[in-house]
């Protein structure tokens, strides 16, 4: 495993994206995830959140979602941590005109602002891409939605189930003879933020050409839609809709999810013609190795049942090890299903330092490592998620707020 910062450092530490500064504004998850892909890799990211009301609640509500810690004072979710590391936490009122000035000093000076919000918001507080761009012609404004700044949907409520459900993703999910179901994560919105991500490290480069910033439009259901593979052009020519098909890869065979004689499950992708005619060779099944009718893939999808059911016999009377040996000695691709007890256990995860360490009180935090690897600026996790508003008063002092100031501003609930 990793060493990591013990979440005291503040200071900036080189990256392909250092000197960038990013204001993130919204909450959740695909604003800030966008943020928090910009902030592993050097930029300076402020995060703004709701200051705290008299109850003690605001922020964004990730902070108290799932899995809490309880520090003594207050109880922090665990994904927290991982969502806002590197960041700085600066409270706003944006609902107060004054909460909405200070944000538009606070993007007139940066190069990349990311929010998610519901279109028309920014607008409203007279901090769209329209207006803003006038004094900063070089902004770069991601903007991530349910449906994106225009069409029909434009203002309805969006959030990343509705974009997988929309973009055709749970529609493909599960089993035919069930319910769609969830991937088990929230992965429209993650996808999301990469698309917005990547749109903004482009416009980025034709700014380095140009001098001139541009919006990024990321709709949740687009993301999500252009991981659809061939369904488009497959239902285009032919008509054909693609269902659900549980652990199965139908058309490209074999390729499923096996049960082994100790109950535990195996994935197995032996689709490829050599790898197939090893794999039956491994499994005493020489009789299907020089079948000629199964020499290639189309051979084989017409006969996936009996196919997978000959797999599936030699994995029942092995266990999943067992299996596992034979199929790898055979160069046959195949593993086991993990949990996350699993990664934390494996010698890759930990080899690739995707198991990090961190000091949270007296616990030990475990955050996932960053990706992608660079060889020469990588990432890193310079302090994990701040508390709410620890960064205001650095911040508000790099544009002029003295601590008179601030303080007046406290009083009257802007920050």
């Amino acid at each position: 495993m990793s060493a990591a910062s013990n979440g005291t450092e503040k200071t900036a530490s080189a990256g392909p994206l250092a000197g960038l500064k990013v204001i993130e504004m919204g909450s959740l998850i695909a604003g800030p995830f966008c943020g928090r892909l910009l902030a592993e890799f050097g930029a300076e990211v402020i995060k703004i959140e709701t200051p705290a009301d008299e109850s003690g609640h605001g922020g964004d509500p990730l902070r108290t979602w799932r899995k809490l810690h309880d520090d003594g004072n207050e109880k922090t979710s665990l994904w927290w941590y991982v969502q806002a590391r590197n960041k700085k936490s600066v409270t706003l009122n944006l609902r107060e005109k004054e909460g909405q000035e200070i944000a538009r000093k606070l993007i007139v000076g940066a190069d990349i602002l990311v929010e998610n919000f519901r279109p028309g918001t920014m607008e409203k507080w007279n901090l769209g891409y329209e207006q803003l761009s006038v004094e900063n012609p070089g902004l770069i404004m991601v903007r991530l939605s349910g449906f994106g700044q225009t069409g029909p949907y434009k203002d309805r409520v969006g959030f990343g189930a509705i974009g997988e459900s929309m973009g055709g993703m749970r529609y493909i999910t599960g089993y035919a003879d069930r319910a769609p179901v969830r991937v088990g994560i929230s992965i429209g919105d993650s996808l999301a933020a990469m698309y917005g991500v990547m749109g903004a490290l482009m416009a980025l480069h034709h700014r380095h050409q140009t001098g001139r910033g541009q919006m990024v439009d990321v709709a949740l259901y687009e993301a999500v839609f252009s991981m659809m593979e061939s369904m488009l052009p497959e239902y285009g020519m032919t008509g054909f809709v693609r269902e659900r098909t549980g652990a199965s890869l139908p058309g490209i065979v074999p390729s499923n999810t096996y049960r082994c004689g100790d109950g535990q499950y195996i994935v197995i992708g032996a689709n490829g013609d050599s790898i197939f005619k090893r794999m039956m060779n491994a499994i005493d099944r020489a009789d299907l190795a020089n079948d000629p009718m199964l020499a290639n893939n189309a051979g084989r999808t017409a006969r996936t049942h009996e196919l997978d059911e000959a797999i599936g016999t030699w994995t029942a009377a092995n266990t999943l090890d067992a299996a596992l040996a034979v199929l790898g000695k055979a160069d046959v691709p195949a593993g086991r299903i993990f949990s996350i007890a699993d990664i934390v256990k494996d010698l890759q995860f930990q080899a690739r330092a995707m198991i990090e360490k961190h000091q949270l009180g007296d616990n030990e935090l475990l955050l996932p490592g960053i990706v992608p690897k660079l060889s020469a600026t990588p990432g890193k996790t310079r302090w994990i998620g701040p508390k709410l508003g620890e960064h205001t008063a650095e911040v508000l002092q790099g544009l002029g707020y003295d601590k008179v100031a601030q303080a007046e501003l406290k009083t009257r609930g802007i920050i």
